[in-house]
């Protein structure tokens, strides 16, 4: 079976870096949208991380004209009645910085002593029919009164995992991936990516 080249819907490059990892050794060629021409903004308006993942795979998929993987992720807080959600990426405006989402992250919880929270996120793999299959995964934590670590990308210093007593900005990529929603979704994805293969090549 010949390399299929597979486009991971984004252009944050840690997650890209993160996502490189967990399909090494696959026989597939990972590209970007930065190897691409610029394609048309797709508008994300789905009201879950399933409905924004699949939106973003199909879209650009039709687009470029080859199998694409998106994820739509973000931090639940229950406290804040799962905020920031699917606005996780534009929680203190549409061209916020991580450390601005961060920080309003955390007048929001000033003096809330429940801070329990999770990451969750959806995998979608389109094929330009319009085909698609979704993954999901969470983990649960805990977000700091501080950011603490200088590693990933997001609310990763806020937050912290306390099996490993580390933040998310305190691990490795090797440590974030074995459980990380991202790495829990992936695995699913390439536990049977054997099939996702034969299916992309259908």
């Amino acid at each position: 079976m010949k390399m299929i080249s597979i486009v991971i819907a984004t252009r944050n490059k840690g997650k890209v870096e993160e996502i490189r990892e967990l399909l090494h050794g696959y026989d597939v060629e990972v590209k970007t949208l930065d190897d691409f021409d610029p394609i048309p903004e797709v508008i994300e308006n789905g009201k879950s991380f399933e409905e924004n993942a699949r939106i973003k795979a199909i879209f650009t998929a039709k687009a470029l004209g080859l199998p694409v993987i998106a994820d739509d992720s973000g931090l639940v807080v229950d406290v804040l009645n799962g905020a920031p959600g699917v606005y996780s990426a534009r929680y203190a405006g549409d061209k916020a910085t991580d450390a601005e989402n961060n920080l309003r992250l955390l007048k929001e919880l000033n003096g809330v002593k429940n801070r329990n929270a999770r990451f969750e996120t959806v995998v979608a793999i389109a094929l330009p029919n319009g085909e698609a299959k979704t993954y999901a995964g969470k983990v649960e934590g805990v977000i700091l009164d501080t950011p603490d670590g200088n590693m990933g990308f997001g609310y990763d210093p806020l937050f912290y995992y306390t099996p490993f007593s580390k933040t998310f900005a305190q691990m490795t990529n090797e440590e974030k991936n074995r459980i990380s929603h991202r790495g829990m979704a992936f695995k699913k994805l390439t536990g049977e990516f054997d099939k996702i293969l034969i299916w992309m090549a259908s």
